[in-house]
């Protein structure tokens, strides 16, 4: 991939990563200083069923910072868009689309495939 590519790439990468973990921030920083009781049972768990949607969404975001963390290490490397699969370079709409990811089209419909059939 050309240089000024991913230039784009890490950019744009570092920049979601950034968003990401502000976002995580700010609902660690809520959780912890929340000391929100009521003595209404419903009220408890709807609070308790709103912070554990919270918190898988959390978890979603820290498994993409890896993922994100995982991208830029190879643009440094200079295995960024590459298909770890086939060694062929994946499709810049497809980088665009999905910056993290690690197969082409082709690789990643292939392996759906077999997810589905096994």
């Amino acid at each position: 991939m050309k240089k000024n590519k991913s230039e784009e790439f890490r950019q744009l990468l570092q920049e979601q990563m950034d968003q990401l973990l502000c976002v995580a921030g700010k609902t660690v920083s809520k959780l912890t200083d929340e000391k929100t009781t009521t003595p209404d049972l419903i009220d408890q768990a709807s609070l308790e069923s709103e912070r554990n949607f919270e918190l898988r969404i959390r978890n979603r975001e820290r498994k993409l910072i890896s993922k994100i963390r995982q991208a830029l290490e190879r643009i440094e490397s200079g295995g960024f868009g590459e298909c770890e699969d086939c060694g062929n370079p994946i499709g810049e709409a497809r980088l665009k689309a999905r910056p993290v990811t690690t197969l082409c089209i082709e690789c990643k419909i292939e392996q759906e495939r077999q997810e589905k059939s096994g």
